[in-house]
């Protein structure tokens, strides 16, 4: 299980460490690549542009974000950290199944928890792994490993292990890794329908 730290509310903006990074007044990347001149710090190519969804622009000299495009890769943050700092809102991620098999070659990890809160005495954090372990000990095959159980029972499984509903964070790629499935509980009249009454409402 990998736990890597993120944030749920808006990206912090310094509006005047923002103009001073575009008058040149702040180096980019804390000084990082100051080894070498490498022109003046043009904000729309090296950061606007690099956006991987695209949520960020310039409006009358200001820096603005939509914060729930981001997908939270820091790369602004990184570029300009005097200007741009995490949420307040703070927690981690919980991915699971991550592993480097001879054969399959690197698998990555999925995301189970998109969130959760690092509060003592960590009573959801203990959970997640307690129910993944508990998983894992009952269904799992003689030295299976964890993403290999995903692999073969699904995300969905994993997913309902922990009590979770799915998510769009969940998907890997459209219609690759369907997630949800629905149970006969869960569907009005179960799986027994009347055809009769079934055409009724969908007519051609």
């Amino acid at each position: 299980m990998s736990f890597i730290g993120t944030w749920r509310d808006e990206i912090r903006i310094d509006q005047e460490a923002v103009a001073a990074y575009i008058g040149g007044e702040l180096q980019p990347n804390a000084g990082a690549h100051s080894g070498r001149d490498w022109g003046p710090f043009d904000i729309q190519k090296e950061v606007i542009d690099l956006c991987p969804t695209e949520c960020m622009w310039l409006e009358d000299g200001k820096l603005m974000i939509n914060n729930r495009e981001c997908t939270r890769c820091m790369h602004c943050i990184n570029v300009m950290p005097r200007a741009l700092r995490i949420g307040n809102d703070r927690g981690l991620s919980i991915l699971v199944g991550a592993k480097a098999p001879i054969l399959d070659g690197a698998q990555m990890g999925s995301l189970l928890v998109p969130f959760v809160k690092v509060e003592e005495p960590y009573d959801e954090i203990k959970e997640v792994i307690e129910n993944v372990w508990e998983w894992w000990m009952e269904e799992g095959k003689n030295r299976e490993r964890l993403g290999e159980l995903i692999k073969r029972q699904g995300l969905a499984k994993a997913i309902s292990v922990v009590g979770l509903k799915p998510m769009p964070q969940h998907v890997q790629e459209p219609r690759h890794n369907p997630y949800i499935f629905w149970k006969e509980e869960d569907v009005p009249g179960g799986w027994d329908r009347d055809i009769a009454e079934y055409r009724k409402h969908h007519q051609r």
